[in-house]
């Protein structure tokens, strides 16, 4: 086995693609280590290997310890972790994105910067929450209170589906335990939602602040992401797993929607979805992370025009490469 040392860097052509990623991984009580690119989790039952390029999101649990390699390793292969405490998810830290390319995040800012085409994206996460409702036209007032209406009426649907008791939706900061069972998996289910949509959004490039819906926070646009899937995915499963018991609900909601999301390719269809909103046209993101493919940097000149990096444009009538 070689040394890390001597172990070639990877880089981005190399890496599984963010759909192709298992969504999260959940470890506790064990120590995680690197042997060469993978990561393993010892614990008293012996050690496991994972690839590390196949994670999107490693959750850590309680009595967990990884290594300064483990890290490094991660942080490398794009992978984003998050410390998770007995009572949900937050994200603490994350790796590189796995496209080279700037064209999502600069599309992102293009849209965000403009009222009127940050509005349009908002219409446009309605539509894709909502087929069947037709957003066209509506303030930002409008489009807040009928989302209102459809999650409230998600909640009574699911209870009236499940036989789950509703009265009403309450979550405490802090404290996780102080909400009924079917509150516990909402908040559980939007926390491992918060922490994927996280996941994708780095590894495409895209600023995770930039939201479109939500504003003001560090995490706007995951939030306004892991929103587009709540009444579809999130508070029917946590009704279903409340229906079933009452007991150790949160690690039950994390394993129910790891397995759907696994099943359903969700992974893909957000980023597809976010390519759909910053760019709708179908424009290239430039995803240099396809095999053979070289890094495309170049330099902005007048009238909105780019020209080729890695010249010396002193000189009109000499072009130098460096």
């Amino acid at each position: 086995m070689t040394t890390v040392g001597k172990r070639p860097a990877l880089t981005p052509r190399h890496l599984t693609r963010t759909g192709e990623r298992v969504s999260f991984i959940y470890l506790e009580r064990c120590t995680i280590h690197r042997d060469s690119n993978a990561i393993t989790a010892e614990d008293a039952d012996g050690t496991t290997h994972i690839p590390s390029a196949t994670i999107g999101t490693l959750l850590l649990g309680p009595g967990t310890r990884i290594t300064h390699q483990a890290m490094s390793l991660l942080g490398e292969t794009g992978a984003c972790v998050a410390w998770v405490g007995e009572h949900g998810v937050r994200y603490y830290a994350g790796g590189r994105a796995l496209s080279r390319s700037a064209a999502l995040v600069e599309a992102q800012a293009t849209r965000w910067a403009n009222m009127r085409c940050r509005l349009a994206v908002a219409r446009a996460m309605y539509r894709l929450r909502f087929p069947d409702e037709n957003p066209d036209g509506l303030t930002r007032h409008q489009l807040l209170g009928r989302e209102g209406d459809r999650v409230k009426d998600c909640y009574r649907a699911q209870a009236t589906r499940t036989g789950v008791p509703w009265r009403g939706r309450k979550y405490t900061p802090g404290d996780f335990s102080s909400g009924d069972a079917v509150n516990q998996g909402i908040t559980a289910a939007a926390q491992c939602m918060y922490g994927i949509a996280h996941a994708v959004i780095a590894s495409l490039g895209c600023s995770p602040g930039l939201g479109f819906v939500h504003s003001g926070h560090e995490l706007s646009f995951v939030l306004d992401i892991a929103d587009l899937y709540k009444t579809e995915i999130g508070i029917p499963l946590a009704f279903d797993i409340a229906a079933e018991s009452e007991q150790d609900v949160g690690p039950r909601t994390r394993r129910g929607l790891r397995d759907h999301i696994n099943k359903s390719g969700l992974l893909n269809r957000r980023v597809d979805d976010i390519k759909h909103l910053l760019l709708p046209n179908g424009a290239d993101t430039g995803d240099t992370h396809a095999a053979g493919e070289e890094d495309r940097v170049r330099l902005q000149s007048d009238g909105g025009h780019e020209v080729a990096a890695g010249r010396n444009y002193g000189d009109a009538d000499e072009a130098v490469i460096w």
